[in-house]
């Protein structure tokens, strides 16, 4: 591809107005190679030979030593880096040399499952191994083969949550695998953070209990995307010492990545073009001059909303052209999701709009440039999508376009930071204890408690047993906690990518077929009464909310404007767990009670963002604990702003919005994940305060993090907001869009003040 020519053609369009902000020429990287410590059974040797799989980098080489070694290994490296092989060649040399050796490997996504069984079985069938022995099972996967999977295949792929649902609820029928399980392989364990990840340290939890019951001890392998803290990571998910491998030894072709700012459309206001309307624009140039992309939206609706607007921009100048591109998400049904991918995989498509489901080590062949529409909340998903094109030794283009949050703003303006900056810290909680309590339930399900369990669930083990004995959902008898019989198959009531196992269904009053299902504490903000739901490029009109039997009704419509909730919170401190000084100011972490209730929607137009429209809500508060970090002001900086007729609410309300945004920089997190409260006199504390809080019950780590770094927190908020054009204050520094008080009161030159005042020395 020749990346110089398509960025000159971009400049030159009558639309183009500096939008380039940076292009960082990422130059091409030479391999390092390296030999393993023994040969390889000279089968898989000739095998690997006959692919040109050899010889090995040398991250490659290093990790399987390991591995062949008997230690747990977990490579972090850049994408397309070859980690498949350190996995495959242990596992297959194993496979070959141990007649009943088994292997379990874990993917986030059954995209990604299905993308690996094909490479097995194109690889190493019928060569070495008969197809039956490599197998996908997944919630796709026929009843009628379910049977004989279980009983042939030598190595099975899955996800964590059929792992969670399916298998270990049901190990007697599982008991060949688990008898001589020799290898787990987690591939893509960066994705496995929150809530997610602290739930998947649950599962691999109970998988390693029942393991024992079954007389195996499994080695872990784990590949992930680079990470600034691998080791601590892994060894939290999966609760075992590992050994880590992070030089990259692996070829990297030429890639330019364009840092791409939408003009301002009003400075004094920090008004910018809207970013969806840029990646739309980008996107069908590219699939305009037969250059094969894939552009990334945030969420589900925005994916869709390109979708429709590239479509429809294509259909102008060739109709033929827009039948060339789809919109691909999580909640599709499960035969169109593979129908996509096919298309995809084989070329038949130019294009495809994804949210981050496709942004996993998936090969879709010889794809050229990627748009990433907003920064995707951390630097590794930046890189692991970014990766997705270019993933040959040829030259790529990538995109990054930058929404108007001040953490997209503050990487236009540093692109150093983005480019050299080290990778985020990824978090998981294990002693969470709406998650620990979850996941004790369904280990109880799968064989009773006892006291040596704690060597698995960890130090809080006996205290959060003892809560579910309290509530009666555990009965002790004889050293050992059995379920409660009035509770049936409790992994069926767990959803391991929520805090909540709830759910709402969605349903479309026109057919009376089910949508999709949507998670119970995103519900009110996203299916609430008056709400525009988007699903494949329809929008469809939410008329009624049944809280009762957790459903919402919706009709198709033809609206041109989209919603966004409003809500407001309230905090109440109800420990303080830890407190430092920085500086003079003394610096709080502790559990609190937060108490949401969504009071309003917006309505807005479809890319311009024009607020077209206000309706009031009515629904019941919803409350959840969880740990935050809050923090004195100091009383000089406070009678500063009262000198200055200086807006303190204000102040403290720009402060904590700006504080938000910028936290996922240093925790691998989303701006989603994390909430706040704001207040001159707070209740509990007389004072004023800022709350920072993990918008999940229990908390995730975040706020810990967010508290060890609190310095570089305001420090790095400060920059942003000194930094932007904006007179008083813009979605780039200070507003939210979340912001259930309609981003007032706000005062730009308060919040200046008040960091100013927390970062000065004594």
């Amino acid at each position: 591809m020749d990346t110089s020519a398509f960025v000159n053609y971009l400049t030159a369009q009558p639309i183009y107005s500096g939008q380039i902000a940076h292009i960082e020429h990422i130059p091409t990287r030479k391999a390092s190679y390296a030999e393993l410590d023994k040969p390889l059974v000279s089968t898989l040797q000739d095998c690997l030979n006959e692919h040109r799989l050899l010889p090995l980098y040398t991250h490659q080489a290093e990790a399987i030593n390991y591995a062949r070694a008997g230690r747990n290994v977990m490579v972090s490296t850049s994408s397309a880096s070859g980690k498949t092989l350190c996995y495959n060649i242990p596992v297959l040399e194993t496979t070959l040399t141990e007649k009943y050796s088994r292997a379990l490997y874990l993917f986030p996504t059954k995209a990604l499952a299905q993308d690996q069984l094909h490479n097995l079985r194109e690889l190493f069938c019928p060569s070495l191994f008969s197809v039956e022995q490599f197998d996908t099972f997944d919630g796709d996967t026929p009843q009628a083969e379910r049977a004989e999977i279980k009983k042939q295949a030598r190595v099975i792929l899955t996800n964590p949550d059929m792992l969670h649902l399916g298998i270990l609820p049901n190990h007697r029928s599982w008991s060949r695998l688990l008898r001589h399980l020799r290898y787990v392989v987690i591939d893509e364990a960066h994705t496995y953070r929150g809530v997610f990840g602290s739930h998947v340290a649950g599962v691999l939890r109970r998988l390693r209990r029942l393991c024992q019951l079954y007389g195996s001890n499994p080695q872990f392998i784990c590949c992930s995307a680079t990470l600034a803290n691998p080791g601590e990571h892994v060894e939290k998910l999966v609760g075992l010492p590992f050994t880590i491998v992070n030089s990259d030894g692996s070829p990297q072709g030429e890639k330019d990545f364009i840092l791409w700012n939408p003009p301002l459309i009003d400075k004094a206001k920090g008004i910018r073009h809207s970013a969806n309307s840029e990646a739309a624009n980008i996107f069908t140039d590219l699939v305009g001059q037969d250059i094969r992309s894939l552009t990334f939206a945030r969420s589900r609706r925005l994916t869709e909303l390109i979708y429709i607007y590239s479509q429809r921009r294509l259909a102008q100048a060739s109709p033929a052209l827009a039948e060339k591109i789809k919109p691909y998400r999580a909640g599709y049904l499960p035969q169109d999701r593979r129908q996509i991918e096919h298309e995809l995989f084989s070329g038949e498509l130019r294009g495809v709009v994804a949210t981050n489901a496709l942004e996993l080590g998936i090969d879709i062949g010889n794809l050229e440039a990627t748009v990433l529409t907003g920064y995707p909340g951390s630097i590794a998903s930046a890189w692991q999508q970014a990766g997705r094109s270019g993933r040959g030794r040829g030259k790529s283009l990538s995109f990054l376009i930058a929404l108007d949050n001040p953490l997209d703003q503050y990487f236009m303006h540093h692109p150093d930071y983005f480019f050299q900056k080290s990778f985020e810290n990824a978090l998981v909680n294990t002693a969470n204890p709406y998650i620990l309590r979850a996941h004790l339930l369904c280990a109880a399900w799968e064989l009773p408690l006892n006291d040596s369990d704690e060597n698995f669930f960890g130090p809080t083990f006996s205290q959060e047993r003892a809560e579910l004995e309290r509530q009666g959902l555990l009965r002790e008898r004889r050293g050992k906690w059995y379920l409660s019989p009035t509770i049936a198959y409790p992994a069926q009531s767990i959803n391991i990518r929520a805090t909540s196992g709830e759910s709402f269904a969605l349903l479309d009053t026109s057919t009376g077929s089910l949508l999709e299902t949507v998670e119970a504490s995103v519900a009110f903000f996203q299916i609430h009464p008056g709400a525009i739901y988007l699903h494949q490029g329809e929008s469809y009109l939410v008329t009624r909310l049944d809280l009762t039997s957790h459903t919402a009704y919706a009709e198709p419509t033809t609206a041109a404007y989209y919603t966004q909730a409003r809500d407001l919170t309230d905090l109440h401190i109800v420990k303080v767990t830890q407190h430092k000084y920085c500086g003079q100011v003394k610096v709080y972490l502790g559990e609190v009670e937060v108490t949401t209730r969504v009071v309003g929607f917006k309505k807005k137009t479809q890319f311009t963002d024009e607020v077209i429209g206000e309706e009031p809500l009515n629904l019941p508060p919803q409350h959840f604990p969880t740990v935050a970090l809050w923090f004195d002001l100091p009383s000089e900086t406070i009678a500063r702003l009262d000198r200055e007729q200086l807006d303190l609410a204000g102040g403290l309300h720009a402060a904590e919005h700006a504080a938000i945004s910028i936290l996922p920089l240093f925790a691998l997190c989303d701006r989603n994940d994390i909430g706040g409260v704001s207040t001159p006199i707070h209740p509990d504390t007389g004072r004023a305060q800022i709350f920072i809080y993990d918008a999940y019950p229990g908390g995730i780590g975040i706020a810990e993090k967010g508290f060890d770094l609190i310095r570089e927190l305001w420090q790095t908020t400060l920059k942003a907001i000194k930094e932007c054009p904006c007179q008083e204050g813009c979605p780039s520094c200070i507003q939210s869009p979340k912001c259930g008080n309609n981003n007032k009161p706000l005062d730009k030159q308060a919040a200046q003040f008040l960091l100013e005042g927390l970062l000065r020395e004594r």
